[in-house]
């Protein structure tokens, strides 16, 4: 059997084993540090959204959307329906698909760390020149150097976090990405809220204030040590075991955790004809498939336009631009407050649990939202609904938030870092980040105009998605709680489906060792 094999055997006897399993100082440290990588993307998230409906941006950039806005017959599910717009937001996310594929070559040579500061560096960067633009091209320019960083970053950040964390929490630990990142979008929005209120200009100190989070994102990734498994397939051992050694504490025995390490790493250099190649082989068959959908069900969940556009969906139904404003305040902390219940029960509960029943909650939400702007939105002509009714739209986003805050969007990030073997892992990360950023990008470009079409349907849309990803879950995802990396393949080779392809996989892996 090759040793990758025996390797994964052994771990699955000491998932709860290793000597290094307990939580330290060093490791909170380390991992909190990285974590704040979530902010840059958060903030983004949370400032694009409530940019777009600041009549002073729109005056300068889109005096078009604003004329409209103010036409009595205009539609009212399409007041802010123009392309050049959603194209403001949605440049960010095909940068990022460029620079997390970019990233993931780049990561296998110099480690997550440097990509990490190198994804701070130019969102940092991207800050100042939208906060400087004085026409649609540098907006555009500053939102994809903005996007360069995200895909840096998103790439880097969670297999960090996996990589470093004990087994046991690891799920808690990868998660605070997520929490860092609702963190972001909080602040933003906030920013938003205040800034909305300065004539002319206040946009600008919205924009420019996305250098705060780059700045403690390079600050954060020049005092983080790069991981383990990273070194050690630099070829760097001895830095790697000190590395090991400093994150699970000085009286830590990591001998059995850093020989699993040692040979997973062997195991990947010996196999090392390319991993996206590897990809298609029917023993990766597994690891491809939760590639493509998990990233492709998390968009299609609809809350990554809902959270860019809760502002412009607040203006739809009647809101003014305060309160607009203040509603998507709201939806931050109610998703802010579900992502750290959500660290304290992935661990316990299980991931399967948390997707299961936050897409049901989120489901029956988005038919209720449905139901209301049928029933209330755009009837006889009019542009708003009675205000009664529109505090129920923000009531059913509120419960929808907080059911993704407890599943999906934490697990996005927590799934796949940690499922793919060391071999295809920087490779398997790039792949998601850029399909679900590919996804976002395609959303957030077309969302205004499904809403013009489509109307109260599009939330229908999203819930025979969320019906279909639920049913996948079910199905289709093992229970990865608590197992360490480097006996995940055993996690699959249990699974009554994926276990046929798991035997494919140790079969080209003893081929490949003779």
């Amino acid at each position: 059997m090759a040793r990758g094999g025996l390797a994964a055997a052994a771990g699955s006897d000491r998932v709860h084993g290793y000597g290094g399993g307990r939580v330290t100082l060093s490791v909170v440290v380390t991992c909190l540090m990285a974590a704040s990588c979530g902010l840059i993307f958060g903030y983004d998230i949370g400032v694009s959204g409530g940019v777009t409906q600041m009549e002073s941006f729109l005056e300068k950039f889109f005096p078009e959307v604003l004329t409209g806005m103010k036409g009595a017959k205009r539609d009212a599910y399409c007041k802010y329906d123009n392309q050049m717009l959603t194209a403001f937001t949605s440049s960010l996310y095909i940068a990022g698909v460029l620079s997390s594929l970019v990233a993931s070559r780049v990561t296998r040579r110099v480690g997550r760390q440097a990509v990490m500061l190198t994804g701070g560096a130019l969102f940092l960067a991207g800050s100042a020149v939208n906060a400087a633009a004085v026409n649609i091209a540098m907006l555009i320019i500053g939102r994809m150097l903005l996007g360069f960083g995200v895909g840096f970053t998103a790439q880097a950040a969670p297999l960090y976090l996996a990589e470093t964390s004990p087994a046991k929490w690891r799920g808690a630990f990868t998660a605070a990405y997520h929490v860092f990142l609702v963190i972001g979008t909080l602040a933003a929005t906030v920013t938003n809220y205040f800034t909305n209120r300065i004539p002319g200009w206040g946009w600008r100190v919205s924009l420019g204030l996305a250098g705060v989070p780059a700045i403690v994102v390079v600050v954060g990734a020049l005092l983080v040590p790069d991981t383990p498994s990273s070194l050690v397939l630099r070829g760097d051992p001895d830095r790697a075991r000190a590395a090991l050694q400093r994150i699970r504490g000085a009286d830590a025995d990591v001998g059995d955790e850093f020989k699993d390490i040692v040979v997973a790493v062997e195991e990947a250099r010996r196999n090392d004809e390319g991993a996206f190649e590897r990809l298609r082989g029917k023993g990766y068959r597994h690891y491809l498939v939760m590639m493509v959908a998990i990233p492709t069900f998390f968009d299609l969940t609809g809350m990554i336009v809902i959270a860019v556009f809760s502002p412009v969906l607040f203006r739809t139904v009647g809101f003014d631009s305060q309160k607009a404003i203040l509603g998507s305040v709201i939806l931050s902390l109610v998703n802010l407050f579900a992502v750290v219940v959500s660290t304290f029960v992935v661990d316990r509960a299980g991931r399967r649990f948390l997707f299961l029943a936050g897409g049901v909650a989120m489901m029956l939400c988005q038919v209720a939202v449905a139901w209301i702007l049928a029933d209330h939105l755009g009837r006889n002509n009019a542009t708003t609904m009675a205000r009664n009714y529109a505090k129920g739209v923000l009531v059913l986003m509120c419960l929808y938030t907080c059911s993704f805050g407890m599943s999906w969007g934490p697990l996005k990030w927590v799934v796949p870092s940690e499922i793919y073997p060391v071999e295809i892992r920087s490779a398997g990360q790039a792949m998601t980040v850029s399909i679900a950023l590919s996804l976002s990008f395609a959303q957030t470009q077309v969302f205004i105009t499904l809403l013009c079409a489509m109307k109260y349907a599009i939330f229908i849309f999203y819930a025979g998605w969320v019906l279909v990803m639920t049913v996948f879950m079910a199905a289709l995802l093992p229970e990865t709680k608590g197992v360490p990396l480097e006996a995940m393949r055993t996690v699959w080779a249990k699974h009554w489906y994926w276990r046929r392809f798991v035997g494919d996989a140790k079969q080209d892996s003893q081929v490949n060792c003779l």
